[in-house]
């Protein structure tokens, strides 16, 4: 039930306060909330709505990415408290005020720091991406279930996130991914690309900045689908405040998490 419900408040919200404004934004209402960071009327809207609705069905705080830009002490609430909301209302904010269909609404369950539920709401495919902890992963309904991967290294595509790697790491990252097959330019929305390694379409991602909003979702959606989402030392991605920069490998099998690792770590 739970699952159903918060898919159907993330479509609802979508459907009220952000596809209405979807390659329609009047003038004012996009703003930039801090340096090289905007948000719209849309991402501030929509999350108002499902944090309001999110708290009616499980009465626990609610990490929403604009009330955390207000207000950072809120973020807490990550690991102070039993359980939590985190919410995303747009992601991929700078695709949608360009009219790229790339963005998502997101939202997670935290209990005692793990992600325990995940949703991915696509407005443009009409396409919702659920995890639950230990029961699997789904595509509208359908289970998802990562298969071996049996190719070589060379063959491998992922998506390699260096814009908050200190150089020369990001160079030497990019010069180790020649190993590897071409690399994906990305799709500026965590909630597009995650799925896309949960379908089996890409076999990698490695961000360094890892906001919780954005990689609770789909690190669970990855894992309960059979891949692996951990941080370069290989322990388990557990959503934190923003402010780490310790980055996250995410492989489409644990083995292959492990070759990956080896190759594009050495010397980083």
């Amino acid at each position: 039930m739970l699952m159903e419900k918060v898919t159907e408040i993330l479509v609802e919200a979508s459907a009220e306060a952000v596809e209405p404004r979807f390659r329609a934004l009047a003038d004012g209402e996009v703003m930039e909330k801090a340096p090289g960071e905007i948000v719209t009327v849309a991402d501030r809207e929509a999350e108002r709505i499902i944090a309001r609705r999110l708290r009616e069905l499980l009465p626990v705080p609610v990490v929403g990415e604009e009330a955390v830009a207000a207000d950072p002490e809120l973020a807490r609430a990550l690991h102070a408290e039993p359980a939590a909301w985190l919410v995303d209302p747009v992601d991929g904010t700078r695709n949608f005020v360009a009219g790229r269909s790339s963005y998502a609404v997101m939202a997670s369950l935290v209990r005692h720091g793990e992600t325990v539920a995940s949703w991915i709401w696509q407005p443009c495919a009409r396409t919702a991406y659920t995890a639950e902890l230990g029961a699997g992963a789904w595509r509208d309904g359908e289970r998802l279930a990562l298969a071996k991967v049996a190719t070589p290294p060379e063959e491998w595509t992922g998506i390699l996130k260096t814009r908050y790697i200190a150089h020369p790491g990001g160079h030497r990252l990019l010069s180790n991914a020649l190993a590897l097959g071409p690399l994906d330019p990305g799709r500026g929305a965590a909630g597009i690309e995650y799925p896309l390694v949960a379908d089996g379409a890409l076999g990698f991602l490695l961000y360094w900045r890892t906001l919780p909003w954005d990689h609770a979702p789909g690190s669970l959606l990855v894992t309960e689908a059979g891949g692996r989402s951990a941080r370069f030392d290989g322990s388990p991605y557990r959503p934190e405040a923003p402010g780490g920069t310790n980055g996250l490998l995410v492989a489409a099998d644990p083995e292959q998490w492990e070759t990956l690792r080896g190759i594009l770590l050495e010397g980083v």
